[in-house]
């Protein structure tokens, strides 16, 4: 037996069970039958939460609309505000790359510098991300932060890696290939994106020169990227996203996780194709809770858009999630895994 407040949900009901419980909660069944997560329960009623470790799973905000309990209140407030965070490291993230390649220098490079650590501990923070988060905040302007690391990249006693590249990146000395990548210093070269974690712009991107097949353009998380960059070093080289045409194609996988019901493959398929991508393609497992799993693989040449499809998936009905597929996430979410149920 569990005991909740009076109008409690099967999302506080979760809480109850455990904090984990909740985050990952992505439908219910009550006495048997699936049941929206507002659903008020009754007193005998028996609750199975159905959960998910998917990526991008976790509470909703719609949820403090309908949860009853203090506990369930006060979970949900700390799971969005440590989101917050994590929103504005990556903003901030995003801006400080984007200032940096404006003056010719990489995260890659900086990351690690000594002119970067002097400035995170100048500015008062603990680390990298609290200085990230100051920047996704406009607490600290990424363009005032840059150009504090040039001017310490051009004392005397730096480094000199700096005058080892330009002070504005230049298109010369690049080669542009069909898929919109530059290789600094190589001219003529034959580019392919890796199928292994396809990247498109926007991703963060190494370069591995192959033997007779030119340069490879992987994801810097892809896991065949990580080995090659600890065994073959020597190999890795700098490549960066260029402006797109009209021609260019880009190919990324999709998870959509939903209850299913009839036309559910039908209604996904067609947001797809109103979004004018070519799906290349598609498999679908619908577990014995009724939970079904689709996995898509698209083509589509404009990667702004990508985003706005997953949320136009997300508001088809039945649907709990869609996310792009990463390199390094499990081949196998855990749908649909139940909980004990109270009686």
């Amino acid at each position: 037996m569990v005991s909740l407040p009076l109008q409690s949900t099967p999302v506080d009901f979760a809480y109850a069970v455990h904090t984990e419980v909740g985050h990952s909660c992505v439908g219910a069944r009550v006495n048997g039958r699936l049941v929206a997560l507002s659903y008020q329960l009754a007193s005998g009623d028996t609750c199975e939460i159905l959960t998910s470790k998917a990526q991008g799973t976790g509470p909703s905000q719609g949820w403090m609309e309908f949860v009853a309990s203090t506990k369930a209140k006060n979970k949900i407030k700390q799971w969005w505000t440590r989101e917050q965070l994590e929103d504005m490291v990556d903003e901030g993230h995003d801006e400080f790359v984007e200032e940096l390649r404006r003056v010719g220098l990489s995260m890659r490079r900086m990351e690690g510098s000594p002119e970067l650590a002097a400035e995170v501990a100048a500015l008062g923070y603990g680390d990298l991300n609290g200085l990230l988060a100051a920047v996704g905040q406009k607490k600290v302007p990424a363009r005032a932060l840059v150009a504090r690391l040039v001017e310490a990249l051009r004392a005397p006693d730096s480094s000199g890696e700096l005058a080892a590249m330009p002070a504005m990146r230049t298109r010369s000395s690049a080669a542009r290939t069909k898929n919109s990548v530059y290789v600094e210093g190589l001219d003529d070269i034959l580019v392919r994106l890796s199928k292994c974690c396809t990247p498109v712009p926007g991703d963060d991107i190494m370069g591995f020169i192959t033997r007779g097949r030119g340069v490879t353009v992987h994801r810097v998380d892809c896991a065949n990227a990580l080995s090659l960059m600890s065994e073959q070093s020597a190999r890795i080289i700098d490549v960066e996203w260029a402006g797109l045409s009209a021609d260019d194609t880009f190919v990324a996988a999709v998870e959509v996780v939903a209850l299913d019901r009839t036309r559910l493959l039908r209604d996904v398929a067609n947001a797809l194709s109103d979004q004018r991508v070519n799906i290349v393609s598609c498999t679908t497992q619908t577990g014995s809770d009724r939970v079904a799993k689709m996995r898509f693989e698209f083509e589509f040449s404009d990667p702004n858009h990508l985003q706005a499809m997953l949320r136009i998936i997300k508001n088809i009905d039945g649907v709990y999630d869609a996310y792009r597929l990463l390199p390094g996430a499990p081949d196998t979410a855990d749908i649909g895994s139940s909980h004990p149920s109270a009686n």
